[in-house]
């Protein structure tokens, strides 16, 4: 009886196996017939207006900014979260006491942040402050990227919200601070059309930049007073991330994420109303979504 109980006993484990292998063989089989499309992995819940989330790669960490107000509300409400790349929030409230944190830049071992008219630095291993950096000039600080000698590059949307919503009232710019923190306007034109996101586009020493108010992505050299057109889309975007040499921009106008290639654009993930500064985590080929009206980060998988 022993014997013959073993017997069915690994006949029934070498079943259960084999249904197994053949469910992920399915499950395999189904992405690659999806399309290779993005899938979306995890949610984080419980933040507050998100608005940037930024891959730390050294401690393998994501920054989460919460401006848990208005966007230009000096409240000292606001607030950068820290969450493990499986979803979970470590510590919901790692640096307090901004006003309405946007986009961040990580330089060595500081994490920069726009807030309104000022970029602050903060200690990335232990969330300590290290410098106030006073923007002369500034209307609404938006997001933040580093260039290669440390430099950052901000730019400025220039809108106020009021009763009626935003309102563009200055010129469009990007300003410059650099290692020593010394702060000037790396350029000033209407043509940037409110910019909202940027990044550092290392094959080609340029700067990407996306605009909320207009349609047009645009490339930008430091030094250089004119921008170029490098694609079209639907407009109103937000964050704007270099994934193996393509642009992803997340898109306000459509509740969309595009991937963008020789100056085409991909719709490849919808359904994400208000994606702001979206993030890409490098080691895991990870889109980082936040859904600044639904308080919440979507971790997005690519193929």
């Amino acid at each position: 009886m022993k014997v013959m109980a073993l017997c069915g006993a690994l006949a029934l484990l070498c079943a259960c196996q084999g249904k197994a292998k053949s469910g992920r063989e399915e499950r395999a089989a189904d992405q690659k017939t999806s399309g290779g499309q993005p899938v979306k992995t995890a949610t984080v819940s419980g933040l507050q207006t998100p608005e940037s989330v930024k891959w730390d790669s050294t401690r393998d960490v994501y920054f989460v900014s919460n401006i848990n107000g208005a966007p230009n509300a000096k409240d000292g409400n606001g607030y950068i979260s820290v969450v493990d790349p499986a979803g979970t929030v470590r510590d919901s409230a790692f640096i307090k006491g901004l006003n309405a944190p946007k986009g961040m830049a990580l330089v060595h071992d500081t994490l920069w942040v726009a807030d309104i008219d000022v970029v602050r630095g903060f200690n990335a291993v232990t969330g300590a402050p290290v410098a106030t950096v006073r923007v002369p000039g500034a209307v609404f600080l938006n997001d933040v990227a580093a260039a290669p000698d440390g430099s950052l590059y901000i730019t400025d949307t220039a809108v106020r919200f009021g009763a009626k919503g935003p309102e563009h009232v200055g010129t469009d710019q990007i300003f410059r601070i650099t290692p020593d923190h010394k702060v000037s306007v790396a350029l000033k034109n209407d043509s940037l059309g409110r910019p909202n996101g940027i990044t550092w586009d290392a094959a080609k020493q340029r700067f990407l930049v996306v605009p909320f108010g207009s349609n047009t992505l645009l490339a930008w050299k430091p030094g250089e007073t004119q921008v170029t057109a490098v694609g079209t889309g639907p407009g109103q975007f937000d964050g704007v991330e270099i994934v193996k040499g393509a642009l992803w921009v997340s898109s306000w106008a459509d509740s969309s994420v595009y991937r963008y290639e020789n100056g085409e654009g991909t719709n490849l993930i919808k359904g994400v109303p208000s994606p702001a500064d979206i993030g890409y985590d490098a080691k895991r080929n990870r889109v980082l979504i936040p859904i600044f009206t639904g308080n919440r980060v979507e971790i997005w998988q690519l193929p």
